[in-house]
């Protein structure tokens, strides 16, 4: 937590982004862990650009110029999420 990570292009994490971490990227972001920070993919106004992780549970999770945030009620159990712009507005499915 506490850290920043900024590129131009894609980033992949390999362990867990937790709160107060944030992770801006040009193209997708994907997450080898859980995911509880601010990320941001398609920074650069990418809409096509998604956020994949183990944990999908975001404080915030931005694609272009669309935001979203977690629901407040936790799950019992975790699965492997995507999330990407489809209409207008960011979904979260099954990876």
């Amino acid at each position: 937590s506490g850290q920043s990570l900024r590129h131009p292009g894609s980033i992949a994490v390999i362990g867990d982004v937790n709160p107060g971490a944030e992770i801006i990227a040009g193209g997708d972001i994907v997450v080898w862990g859980r995911l509880r920070g601010v990320v941001h993919a398609g920074a650069m106004g990418d809409a096509t650009a998604v956020v994949c992780a183990l944990d999908l549970a975001p404080a915030q999770l931005r694609i272009a110029g669309h935001f979203s945030r977690s629901p407040e009620e936790r799950r019992k159990r975790t699965i492997p999420e995507v999330a990407s712009v489809r209409n207008g507005q960011i979904v979260a499915e099954a990876w």
